[in-house]
C-alpha cells in the first residue's frame, strides 16, 4: 500500500523531494523488516526510478544502495548504465558487482568507469589485469597506487609496455618491490631511448652520439639491476635481453669488468646454448682453452675477442672486483685490460678501445665520488 502511494506521489512531486523519498525507500528496502510482498513492491519501485527524468533521483538511489551487498542486482546493473557521474558511484563502491561485470565495464573504454574500478577497495587479479590491458594511463596509475589491487608481474609488464613512456607511471612502477626484473630493465631502456630522442631533437648532440650515450647508460643500469637479484630473476632478465636484442658484446664486457659473474655466465649460456656449469668451467680455466670456441658459439663480434681475452686474463690475475652481484666497474681492472689490449688495437679508430677508455673514465669518476663522499663523512 505504501509503495503504491509512493509511485502515485512521485508523478507530481518536485525532483528534490523525489530524491529524498527515493533514499528513504531504498533504506527501507535494505534495512527494514519488510514483508516479502513489500520487498517485491519496493524493488519494482526502484526499478521504475531508473527511468526518472531527474538525475538527482537516480543519484540518490545510487548513493543509497551502492555500498550494500544486498542491493537488488537489476537496479545496480541499471545504474552502471546511467550517465557517468551516477554510474561511477556504483562501479567504485558496490561489493555486489561480479568480476565479469567489472571487466566488461573496463572494456567499455570509458575512462571515468575505469578510474572508478581502479579505485575500488578490493580489486581481484582478473579485474586488475583488465585495467592493465585496456585502461587509460590515468586509470593504470590509480591502479598502481591502490594497495588493494592484486597485480601480477604480467599485469605490471603490460602497464609498462603501454604507458611506461609516461614519467608518472614509470616512477610508480620503478618504486615497486614486486616489479619483475625484466620489466624494470625494459623501463630503463624506454627511458634511455626517450632521452636520446629528446637530446637529438634539441640538437644538443648528434643522433649517433646521443644513441651511443643512451645505450651505454642503459647497459650500466642493466648490470646494476642484475646485481643482487636471485638466480631466477637474473635468468629471466637475460632471456628478456636476448629476446629484445640487447644482449650485446659491450654489455657482456661491462658485466665481466664489473665482476658480475652470475649475469655473465647466464648471458653466455643463453647465447651459446651451453649449460651454466659448462660456462663456469670454461671461464675458470686459466689456460684459456675453450674460451675462443665459446666466444664464437655465443655469436659475439669477432673484433671484440681480443678485449674479452685480455679481460679474462686480468680477471684471473686480479680476481673479480666484487661479489657475484657486483655492478660497478673496477678502475684498476679496466686500466690493466686497456694496457694489455692496446698493442693489438687499431688505436684511435678502434671503437672497442674507445669503449674501454670510456669504461676507465666512468670507473674513475665513480671512484672519485666515493672518495670525496668518504672525506665529507669523515669530516
Amino acid at each position: 500500500m505504501i509503495v503504491r502511494q509512493f509511485l502515485k506521489w512521485i508523478q507530481t512531486a518536485p525532483p528534490g523531494e523525489r530524491a529524498d523519498a527515493t533514499s528513504a525507500l531504498a533504506r527501507a528496502y535494505l534495512y527494514s523488516d519488510l514483508s516479502s510482498g513489500d520487498r517485491m513492491a519496493a524493488e519494482a519501485a526502484m526499478t521504475v526510478l531508473l527511468d526518472d527524468p531527474s538525475p538527482l533521483v537516480r543519484r540518490a538511489l545510487a548513493e543509497t544502495i551502492a555500498t550494500s551487498e544486498y542491493a537488488p542486482r537489476t537496479v545496480l546493473i541499471g545504474l552502471t548504465q546511467d550517465q557517468l557521474d551516477i554510474a561511477e558511484i556504483v562501479v567504485e563502491r558496490s561489493p555486489a558487482l561480479l568480476d565479469v561485470e567489472l571487466v566488461d565495464l573496463a572494456a567499455s573504454g570509458k575512462e571515468r568507469l575505469q578510474i572508478a574500478i581502479a579505485s575500488r577497495e578490493l580489486i581481484s587479479r582478473a579485474v586488475a589485469a583488465a585495467i592493465a590491458e585496456v585502461g587509460t594511463a590515468t586509470a593504470c596509475l590509480i591502479l598502481l597506487e591502490n594497495p588493494a589491487a592484486d597485480l601480477t608481474g604480467a599485469a605490471l609488464a603490460r602497464i609498462a609496455g603501454r604507458h611506461g613512456h609516461l614519467a608518472a607511471v614509470r616512477d610508480e612502477l620503478l618504486s615497486r618491490d614486486d616489479l619483475p626484473t625484466e620489466t624494470r630493465q625494459a623501463l630503463v631502456a624506454t627511458l634511455a631511448d626517450t632521452l636520446a630522442r629528446f637530446v637529438t631533437h634539441k640538437e644538443w648532440l648528434p643522433e649517433d652520439r646521443a644513441k651511443s650515450v643512451a645505450r651505454e647508460a642503459c647497459d650500466r643500469a642493466t648490470v646494476a639491476i642484475a646485481a643482487g637479484q636471485t638466480p631466477e630473476q637474473v635468468a629471466a632478465l637475460v632471456r628478456h635481453l636476448a629476446n629484445t636484442g640487447q644482449l650485446t658484446g659491450a654489455l657482456l664486457l661491462r658485466a665481466l669488468l664489473s665482476g658480475n659473474t652470475r649475469f655473465l655466465v647466464d648471458a653466455l649460456s643463453e647465447l651459446s646454448g651451453l649449460s651454466l656449469s659448462r660456462i663456469t668451467s670454461i671461464l675458470g680455466d686459466r689456460s684459456g682453452h675453450g674460451f675462443r670456441a665459446l666466444f664464437e658459439r655465443a655469436g659475439l663480434p669477432q673484433g671484440a675477442y681480443g678485449a674479452f681475452r685480455a679481460a679474462i686474463e686480468v680477471v684471473h690475475e686480479m680476481g673479480f672486483a666484487g661479489a657475484p652481484g657486483y655492478s660497478a666497474l673496477g678502475r684498476s681492472m679496466v686500466e690493466q685490460v686497456i694496457q694489455r689490449y692496446a698493442p693489438e688495437s687499431f688505436g684511435e679508430l678502434d671503437e672497442l678501445y674507445a669503449l674501454l677508455r670510456r669504461f676507465a673514465a666512468e670507473a674513475a669518476r665513480d671512484e672519485a665520488r666515493h672518495f670525496t663522499a668518504d672525506l665529507v663523512a669523515a669530516a
